[in-house]
């Protein structure tokens, strides 16, 4: 559609729930789309995530993350953020699995997807 789609993987540490690991992942893309867009669009497939962000006050056990998220939204003109299933958005997950079976440091934003090649095997 003419657009530029941004996407972006990293192998985050794996926090106390689920739940904050996802609010990590956002805060990292939204962190890292500050110096490319000013008006994101974000997809999850998380709708606990969602909720959330629409009612902080209901989710008192991830106030610190919250308050994070909620000053970075401030840094675009136009935040959104949607539901997609994981069945409409297989690019994205493809990149989630890829980037928790990588065994190094991995970050990385961009147009296409990458390829990650096999490390090669130690003599």
């Amino acid at each position: 559609m003419g657009k530029i789609q941004l996407m972006g993987s990293m192998n985050l540490t794996r926090r106390e729930t689920p739940l904050h690991s996802k609010l990590e992942a956002l805060r990292w893309a939204m962190e890292s789309m500050i110096q490319h867009l000013t008006c994101p669009r974000f997809g999850t497939d998380c709708k606990d995530l969602i909720a959330m962000l629409q009612e902080t006050q209901a989710w008192p056990n991830f106030s610190t993350e919250l308050v994070i998220i909620q000053t970075l939204r401030l840094c675009f003109s136009d935040f959104k953020i949607s539901y997609l299933p994981r069945t409409q958005n297989e690019i994205a997950d493809s990149l989630a699995r890829n980037a928790r079976s990588f065994h190094r440091s991995l970050c990385f934003i961009g147009c296409s997807i990458p390829v990650w090649l096999p490390r090669p095997p130690q003599v």
